[in-house]
C-alpha cells in the first residue's frame, strides 16, 4: 500500500500469526487497550513499591527491546516501562493511521493517564526523542524528569547519511524501496542497520545480532511494517517544518523538567552538532556528550547513561520540583567509557 492511500491496516483478529515477541531475562510483556490504540508495554517488576516510574520511548524502526539494557542497569531506581509506539514492536497500528509526531504522543499521553502513575521520568530516543519532547511541552503535569538520547529535533543542515531516512517518508519511496530490497536477507539488513546506528557495530555481541535478525524476520511477516515505517518517516520530516508554537524547538523551551541531553559523537542520524543548541533550548538542561557514541548511546553505553540519569534523579529529588535553568545547559562532555557492552536486539533511528 502507498504511503499516500488512506489507513487500511488489517483488523487485530485478522493479523497473520507471527512468533512472539522476545522478553528478557527478568522483564515481562502486557497490552493495554486505549481509545483507538492498543499498546504493547515491556515492563520489569518493580523491586519496591514505593519506586518512582519511567517510561521509555523508542525511534523509527525500534520497539521497547532497545530499552532493555538501560532498563536492567536502573532496576531498583526506577519502575521501567517500556512502549511499544503504535504500529512498531509488537503494537497494532493505531485506528486512525495517525503516525505523525503528535500521534505517536498522544498514544503516549493516553497511556500515561490511564495509568495514573502521576508523574514519571520520560525517556525518549529519536522519533521517541521528540515524542518525549512533545508530551513533556504539552502535559508538563506528566513528566517528572526528561532524557533524551539522539532526539530527532530539527536540523537545517541533515546529515548525509540521514537522508535515506528521511526518504522513507516520500509517498512511493517506501514500495519502491520494499521492490528493490526484496532479495535482501534479515541478516543483510540488520548489518546495515546497526551500522548506522552504532558508533561502534563492533560492540555487537553475536547474541545480540542473532536477536535481531529474528525480531527483524517477524515484524517483516506483519502486513502494516512498512506502512508505519513511511509514515512515522514522514511524520518527523512534517514535524520538522512546523514552525510558531507547535515547532519542536518551540516546545523545547516550553519544557519545564529537568532534562539530560545525551549525544553521540559518531551519530549519523542525529548531528552530534546539534548537542550545544539543544543545551541552549531546554530552559534546565545537562548535556551528556558520548564522543565514541552512535544514535543509541542506551544500547551501546548503558551504564553511563544509567549513571548519569542517577544524578539527574538525584538533583530532581533535592529540589522538590522543576529547576529554574539556572545551571543553564551544563556540559557533563566525558570520553566514552564505563561497561557499554552492546547486548540490545536491534537498534532504531
Amino acid at each position: 500500500m502507498s504511503s499516500t492511500e488512506s489507513p487500511s491496516a488489517p483488523a487485530a483478529s485478522v493479523l497473520p500469526r507471527v512468533a512472539p515477541v522476545r522478553v528478557g531475562e527478568g522483564e515481562r510483556l502486557r497490552t493495554v487497550g486505549l481509545p483507538g490504540v492498543t499498546l504493547s508495554v515491556r515492563y520489569r517488576p518493580p523491586a519496591r513499591e514505593d519506586l518512582p516510574r519511567a517510561l521509555y520511548v523508542h525511534g523509527l524502526g525500534g520497539s521497547s527491546q532497545n530499552w532493555s539494557d538501560l532498563m536492567a542497569e536502573l532496576d531498583g531506581v526506577v519502575a521501567g516501562e517500556a512502549v511499544d509506539l503504535p504500529g512498531f514492536g509488537d503494537s497494532p497500528p493505531p485506528d486512525d493511521g495517525d503516525y505523525s509526531v503528535t500521534g505517536h504522543a498522544r498514544a503516549v499521553i493516553r497511556y500515561l493517564d490511564a495509568a495514573g502513575h502521576g508523574p514519571v521520568h520520560l525517556f525518549g530516543n529519536s522519533l521517541g526523542g521528540a515524542v518525549a519532547t512533545r508530551v513533556a511541552a504539552v502535559r508538563p503535569d506528566l513528566v517528572r524528569t526528561l532524557t533524551l538520547i539522539s532526539p530527532a529535533l530539527p536540523e537545517l543542515r541533515i546529515q548525509r547519511s540521514a537522508v535515506p531516512t528521511g526518504l522513507l517518508g516520500v509517498p512511493g519511496i517506501a514500495a519502491l524501496f520494499t521492490r528493490m530490497s526484496k532479495e535482501w536477507t534479515a541478516e543483510q539488513r540488520v548489518r546495515g542497520v546497526m551500522g548506522l546506528c552504532y558508533g561502534d557495530p563492533g560492540r555487537v555481541t553475536p547474541e545480540a545480532f542473532r536477536q535481531a535478525v529474528e525480531e527483524l524476520e517477524r515484524r517483516l511477516q506483519l502486513p502494516y511494517f512498512w506502512d508505519a515505517m513511511a509514515r512515522s518517516a514522514r511524520g518527523i520530516v512534517n514535524a520538522y517544518t512546523l514552525g510558531g508554537q507547535h515547532g519542536l524547538w518551540r516546545q523545547a523551551e516550553r519544557v519545564l523538567a529537568p532534562t539530560l541531553l545525551v549525544y553521540g559523537g559518531r551519530d549519523q542520524l542525529v548531528g552530534y552538532r546539534m548537542a550545544r543548541k539543544a543545551a541552549r533550548s531546554f530552559r534546565d538542561s545537562r548535556l551528556l556528550s558520548l564522543p565514541d557514541a552512535g544514535h543509541v548511546a542506551m544500547m551501546e553505553y548503558p551504564g553511563v547513561v544509567a549513571g548519569a540519569f542517577r544524578e539527574l534523579l538525584a538533583r530532581a529529588e533535592g529540589d522538590g520540583g522543576a529547576g529554574d535553568g539556572d545551571d543553564g545547559g551544563r556540559d557533563d562532555s566525558t570520553e566514552t567509557g564505563g561497561r557499554g557492552a552492546a547486548d540490545g536486539t536491534e537498534a532504531g533511528s
